[in-house]
């Protein structure tokens, strides 16, 4: 072959782009959507990875709530998975934004100084969000034991102290209720917690839907918190 023709052809082949390096196994089982948010889940929103080559790394899709929540995911370019199994984030010249460690199956962990310990979640460990006070305040019934109601009580949005809210009791409640004497009540992650005159609390957790609330831990005479 001459080599000008050698030459030409050597060319050709140097031009084709190099096949890209397939994904790891620990990458693909990364692949699909995730929610990602703070510890308390009060600022939260959906990323995709996608195991196809971006710029940097792999791609990733944030929603539009990110930004808002997470202003800085605007310098994230993509992702990769570290030899050491960690996931990061990286800007566009491959620099760690973030590196998550992997704390149990479907769920990273990464700290960031001024957000605190920051979580990746699959879509299908995730447990729907905490309820907010605005979701649960309003009038509520306390029964005990299964009976009649005992009480009701209103859930308001008026501030009383910090991370707390007035409580009111109306007239007739039984003396269960008024020995206990709540003035306030607030939401402690995914918990109802009302608040004594005593310095006691009484701690309630959903049911099965929204509207019942059992009183935490469980007795053999469960108290409830009822929507009317």
């Amino acid at each position: 072959m001459r080599l000008g023709s050698l030459l030409i052809l050597l060319f050709a082949i140097g031009s084709f782009p190099a096949a890209a390096q397939a994904p790891s196994d620990a990458a693909k089982a990364v692949a699909g959507a995730w929610e990602f948010s703070n510890a308390d889940r009060d600022k939260r929103c959906t990323v995709t990875f996608k195991t196809d080559a971006g710029a940097a790394g792999m791609k990733l899709d944030f929603d539009r709530a990110c930004a808002t929540v997470f202003p800085f995911i605007k310098e994230v370019a993509g992702w990769t998975i570290a030899e050491n199994d960690f996931l990061r984030f990286v800007d566009a010249k491959g620099k760690a934004i973030l590196e998550f460690s992997e704390v149990e199956s479907g769920m990273f962990e990464a700290p960031r100084p001024g957000e605190g310990i920051l979580f990746l979640q699959t879509a299908a460990s995730v447990e729907p969000p905490p309820a907010t006070p605005e979701q649960v305040a309003g009038d509520w019934s306390v029964v005990r034991g299964g009976g009649a109601p005992i009480c009701t009580l209103t859930l308001t949005t008026t501030t009383a102290g910090q991370d707390s809210y007035a409580l009111r009791l109306k007239p007739g409640c039984d003396a269960f209720v008024t020995r206990f004497a709540p003035t306030a009540w607030q939401m402690d992650r995914s918990e109802i917690v009302l608040k004594g005159a005593r310095n006691q609390s009484w701690r309630f957790e959903s049911g099965a839907d929204a509207k019942t609330w059992q009183r935490v831990p469980e007795t053999r005479d469960p108290v409830l918190l009822v929507r009317p």
